[in-house]
């Protein structure tokens, strides 16, 4: 028998995060060994008058490919995935591996040319422009592992994590999402960090199950050239197969001068000049899930940690954008709650969050106890 919660997700995923409409092709893409999920997202799609459409994904089918390949070869998949995603409404990513660090050993020309070509031109520019879309992952035993939890332990986690009241969320967002857009300097403070910036102008976007599941920040961008000062991240990260801890970026004028990040500080740096914009800033998001409490080197739990931020070098989003254009789009997420060791960020001079805490009495729907 298949679990409740599984149904629950997908009938979230459809009416919710991406909203199928009689008519609407969806592209269901699995990646990993998952297919509980898979079918029963087609049966929720086809309840909504929806086609399905699926494409399986082998993590190690695609490292085969990518330490052969070419930017000839590159660009004619490319090209072929490009006309798929334009023939769709509606895009669901089912992402698990099995082995984070599954591309580790792919030669980091092959990884800039998947990123600048496939990646650029199917999913920054075609999919995330012109689909209704939503990424998600789906728990396995490697996940488990990363969480340091067992794996049943995990399951319960995530079921929890992903079915929140998407909804609530959302509303005790909007105070959060219309003091950032009038505010025009930014400062952050804790250890390691002194960063000031300005978020003038550009929109805040609430993500409250959305583009992601699970979900629970409200991001927007600094103003390019605003960014000045010193940020230590203090979470690892996981990016092109390989995991970057203790990075530590400092900034120029909106530009990244100097990077470090331990004994990954050359390979940092080369991903960092991968194009101009991959030395700028693209998103300051601020997460508030009050379920996720520790770093599973997955960003897109790792993102909305609560009491967390992140600093994206790379691409702007639409939504929100600063100009910002890259190849590159790498969150990075500090945690400033007391137990990573505190941390204040002002607006405009007022002390919105302290600690991992919101402090104004018009932002306190948005701490733990009450969002949760």
């Amino acid at each position: 028998m298949r679990d409740q919660r599984v149904e629950r997700l997908a009938k979230l995923l459809v009416t919710h995060s991406v909203r199928v409409q009689s008519g609407e092709n969806v592209l269901i893409d699995v990646f990993g060994d998952d297919r509980d999920l898979a079918r029963a997202l087609i049966e929720e799609v086809y309840r909504a008058g929806g086609y399905p459409f699926i494409q399986l994904n082998d993590p190690k089918l695609t490292r085969a490919m990518l330490l052969g390949t070419s930017e000839e070869q590159m660009n004619r998949v490319t090209q072929l995935a490009l006309e798929q995603m334009k023939a769709m409404d509606c895009y669901i990513a089912i992402r698990g591996t099995n082995n984070i660090n599954e591309y580790s050993d792919v030669p980091d020309e092959k990884q800039r040319l998947f990123m600048s070509i496939f990646n650029h031109r199917v999913h920054s520019e075609e999919r995330v422009k012109n689909t209704k879309w939503c990424v998600m992952r789906y728990p396995n035993g490697s996940m488990a592992q990363s969480a340091q939890m067992s794996t049943e332990q995990f399951e319960d986690f995530f079921f929890d994590v992903c079915l929140i009241d998407y909804r609530k969320m959302e509303e005790a967002m909007q105070p959060l999402k219309e003091r950032m857009e009038r505010t025009d300097r930014v400062q952050i403070v804790g250890r390691g960090t002194d960063l000031s910036f300005s978020i003038k102008g550009i929109p805040a976007i609430p993500c409250a199950g959305s583009c992601n599941i699970p979900d629970g920040e409200v991001y927007t961008a600094p103003v390019r050239d605003s960014v000045n000062g010193i940020i230590s991240y203090n979470t690892p990260t996981v990016y092109q197969g390989f995991t970057f801890e203790n990075i530590v970026l400092q900034f120029r004028d909106g530009q990244i001068v100097e990077a470090t990040a331990g004994n990954q500080t050359d390979r940092l740096n080369q991903i960092l000049n991968t194009d101009e914009g991959a030395r700028f800033i693209g998103e300051f998001a601020i997460g508030v899930n009050p379920y996720i409490n520790t770093p599973m080197k997955d960003i897109l739990f790792d993102e909305k940690i609560n009491g967390s931020f992140h600093f994206t070098p790379g691409q702007a989003y639409e939504e929100a954008d600063n100009g910002n254009r890259s190849a590159v789009h790498w969150d990075m997420v500090c945690i400033q709650r007391a137990d990573y060791g505190g941390g204040e960020m002002y607006f405009d001079g007022e002390l919105i969050r302290k600690d991992g805490r919101f402090i104004p009495e018009y932002l306190h729907a948005l701490n733990p106890e009450n969002l949760g």
